[in-house]
């Protein structure tokens, strides 16, 4: 198992267990307990997990959200396959709007040079790399940027969304779960995304394993208010099969 290999299975054991222990660590990844802690300080570096004594735990636990540079580093593979799926949710011509975050932001890296299509996004990135594209027309959902995922939140967005209808809205999330549906830690950007949804004519969800059975302080979606669920195959088909039940077609890419 490569290094990058470990690291991210010690990250999604976190998540799942809600802590990791460097003694069982070693044992089951058959490394030294020195291995182990230098993997949990890079990723406390990261900011993915906090060093606690004897191990880890993820950064979610504490009520923190990790930055987008620290997403945008891990389950790139993942992310990947999920926004190529997304491609075929994208309307022949029309208007769509892209939330902001790292998956949605692998989406703007291969929107098509083929299609007319008129973008909103309230993210600051995905704006800056999408304007100069001479198919496309952008639209910026402005307001007060968060540092931490560098998303427009707050009245001035939330009037510009009032004002729109798009054909299918790109929406991400923090967590989901069948009791509690969509999660995020931040209520401005909870407040947007619930926007972005009663702004579209569809939802497509992107999301990958990890958000599964997460839940963080501010909902802002049912299950049923989203229309496709895309996610990686890291999620298990009897979860898969029961969001389903609850509402949108779950595609594992």
């Amino acid at each position: 198992m490569y290094p990058e290999e470990r690291q991210q299975h010690i990250v999604d054991r976190a998540r799942r267990e809600g802590r990791v222990d460097v003694s069982w660590l070693s044992e089951q990844l058959s490394v030294t307990g020195e291995t182990i802690r230098r993997d949990l300080s890079l990723l406390e570096r990261h900011g993915l997990l906090r060093r606690v004594h004897g191990g880890a735990i993820p950064v979610e636990r504490l009520g923190f959200e990790p930055a987008l540079a620290a997403r945008d580093a891990v389950l790139i593979a993942e992310k990947d396959r999920i926004a190529k799926a997304a491609l075929a949710e994208l309307p022949e011509e029309g208007s769509i709007l892209l939330d902001a975050g790292s998956t949605t932001a692998r989406l703007v890296e291969i929107l098509p040079v083929d299609r007319q299509l008129t973008v909103l996004t309230n993210s600051l990135p995905g704006a800056l790399s999408l304007a100069t594209r001479s198919n496309l027309t952008v639209l910026f959902v402005g307001g007060r940027v968060r540092g931490r995922t560098l998303a427009c939140v707050d009245p001035w967005a939330l009037e510009s969304l009032a004002q729109s209808y798009v054909d299918v809205a790109f929406v991400a999330t923090n967590g989901i779960s069948v009791q509690r549906g969509l999660t995020t830690p931040d209520q401005a950007e909870a407040a947007v995304k619930k926007a972005m949804i009663a702004s579209a004519r569809r939802t497509v969800l992107l999301a990958d394993h990890t958000k599964l059975s997460s839940d963080h302080l501010c909902r802002f979606a049912d299950l049923g208010e989203i229309d496709t669920f895309i996610t990686d195959t890291g999620v298990d088909e009897r979860i898969a099969a029961e969001i389903e039940s609850h509402g949108p077609r779950v595609v594992r890419a």
